[in-house]
């Protein structure tokens, strides 16, 4: 089992930029993949952003080119950096491995863009 800490989240207005940060309870060095899903007000949660632990990644069309994912396999830690922030970036944002472990799911951290 590993639990999932996320941080980073707050209010910002839009066009600024927010680093999200993810800390495992043991090292996330065994999962191959690890990404951050974020679920809008009404909304369901979907996945934004992934690495492998080969280090490739994957954005969806909606954040691609203001969203960076990375990993820190040594301190456990996947960070996601949020840059030209919109209104529509809106959501709770949570870390998990790829698929999702159902009893990973975190608190979240919520970012709010304000235009």
């Amino acid at each position: 089992q590993v639990q999932l800490v996320e941080s980073g989240g707050g209010l910002v207005q839009a066009g600024g930029s927010l680093r999200l940060s993810c800390a495992a309870s043991r090292s996330i060095f065994s999962f191959n993949v690890m990404g951050w899903y974020r679920q809008a007000p009404g909304n369901k949660r979907e996945l934004v952003a992934h690495t492998t632990s080969g280090g490739s990644t994957h954005y969806a069309d909606s954040v691609k080119g203001r969203f960076t994912i990375s990993r820190d396999n040594a301190k456990n830690t996947v960070y996601l950096q949020m840059n030209s922030l919109k209104p529509e970036d809106t959501a709770v944002y949570y870390c998990n491995t790829v698929p999702a472990r159902r009893d990973a799911w975190g608190q979240g951290t919520l970012v709010t863009v304000s235009s």
